[in-house]
């Protein structure tokens, strides 16, 4: 696909958003399956051409698609079902999303299966590691930050960087950033990785101890941020490399 198109195709994974009845439609609707523009033209100006996927149960449509695609991208959205890991305690229905948890992990798992390219942001970073066995943390402001710290505002800041990342030397996300071993970035979330899945590497931590990205082992490309580059690159030099790292392995998809 790549090389008739020259432009990589990506493949994303919708979010689901339920719309209320109004005035003005009083009958209910129906859901809707939609992507922010920003993820769409963060990808188009890394060089890929986006694809918004339909959210099926249905694998046979899945995998058709993946056999179109060069690449995912998984973005974020609502909270990771604790029960998906084990987790019975009682937690607010009103913040999950049944559908997306169980047509995601299906998807990574079979995007990793196939060795495309993976990418993926906030929500999309915690189900690549349940989907691998791992669990979350659901309370982020509940961690004990590193000795001397305090915890960085990891809530509602999407337009600016609001706290440092630190990049473990020799691993993707470090090569997808040039090398660096301190970036900044922006935070919306209240939930992060926990217990890593099988094969899932932590290879980025904010400066007081949160988990904020993985990538997977033995893949060309599989990596997760806790963050949202989508928003941020036009302005932040390392997230416009992060799509572009992305969109390049997408490239080399035969």
């Amino acid at each position: 696909m790549a090389k008739r198109n020259e432009r990589p195709l990506v493949l994303i994974a919708p979010r689901l958003t339920e719309l209320p009845r109004s005035i003005c439609m009083p009958e209910p609707l129906a859901p809707e399956e939609a992507i922010a523009d920003c993820f769409v033209d963060a990808i188009m100006a890394a060089g890929g051409v986006p694809l918004l996927m339909a959210l099926t149960d249905d694998d046979a449509v899945l995998d058709c698609y993946l056999g179109l695609a060069d690449g995912v991208a998984i973005p974020g959205g609502q909270d990771v079902d604790p029960r998906l890991w084990g987790d019975e305690r009682p937690y607010d229905q009103a913040l999950l999303c049944p559908p997306r948890d169980a047509f995601e992990v299906r998807l990574v798992r079979r995007a990793l299966e196939l060795d495309l390219p993976l990418f993926t942001t906030c929500r999309g970073t915690q189900v690549m590691n349940v989907a691998l066995g791992g669990s979350l943390c659901m309370n982020v402001a509940g961690l004990e930050p590193r000795e001397g710290m305090a915890l960085w505002r990891h809530q509602a800041v999407l337009h600016d960087p609001v706290h440092p990342v630190e990049v473990e030397e020799g691993s993707l996300l470090w090569s997808a950033v040039g090398g660096s071993a301190l970036v900044q970035a922006n935070s919306s979330h209240h939930c992060c990785v926990e217990r890593l899945g099988e094969g899932v590497r932590l290879c980025g931590r904010a400066t007081d101890g949160v988990p904020e990205a993985i990538e997977v082992e033995g893949h060309r490309f599989a990596l997760g941020v806790q963050w949202h580059p989508e928003y941020t690159w036009r302005t932040v030099a390392s997230d416009l490399a992060l799509w572009r790292a992305f969109v390049e392995a997408c490239a080399q998809t035969c």
